[in-house]
C-alpha cells in the first residue's frame, strides 16, 4: 500500500511542473490578446489621424478655413513659419499658433447651415 501512494506522488510533482507552466500561460495570453486589440482598434488608427492633421497643418495655405482648438473658425489670410493669420470676421484678423489649428475644413465637404 505504501509503494503506490509513493509512485502517485512522484507522478504528480512531474506534472506539476507542466501545469504551473499552462496556468501561466492561460493567465498571460489574454493580457497579450487584449493589448494586440487595444493596438488595432485604438492607439493605429489615433497615429493615422494624427499624422493627417500635422499634413494638413503643414498644407496650410491663404484662403483655407480653419478652426483652432479654442472653438473660432475662420480664413486664412497669411502664414507664417509658426504662426497663422486668420480672418474671423470682416476686417477682424487675429494671429495663431499654428499648433493650435485642431482642424483644417474642406469648403467643398462642409455642409451648409439649416437657416
Amino acid at each position: 500500500m505504501l509503494i503506490p501512494s509513493a509512485y502517485a506522488q512522484t507522478a504528480g510533482a512531474a506534472s506539476a511542473g507542466t501545469d504551473a507552466t499552462a496556468g501561466l500561460i492561460s493567465t498571460v495570453l489574454p493580457l497579450v490578446l487584449v493589448f494586440i486589440a487595444f493596438y488595432f482598434f485604438m492607439i493605429r488608427p489615433q497615429q493615422g489621424r494624427v499624422k493627417a492633421l500635422q499634413n494638413a497643418i503643414a498644407g496650410i495655405k491663404k484662403n483655407d478655413q480653419v478652426i483652432t482648438s479654442g472653438g473660432i473658425l475662420g480664413k486664412v489670410t497669411k502664414v507664417e513659419d509658426r504662426f497663422v493669420e486668420v480672418e474671423i470676421a470682416p476686417n477682424v484678423k487675429i494671429r495663431v499658433v499654428r499648433a493650435t489649428i485642431s482642424e483644417v475644413v474642406n469648403p467643398t465637404s462642409a455642409k451648409p447651415a439649416n437657416d
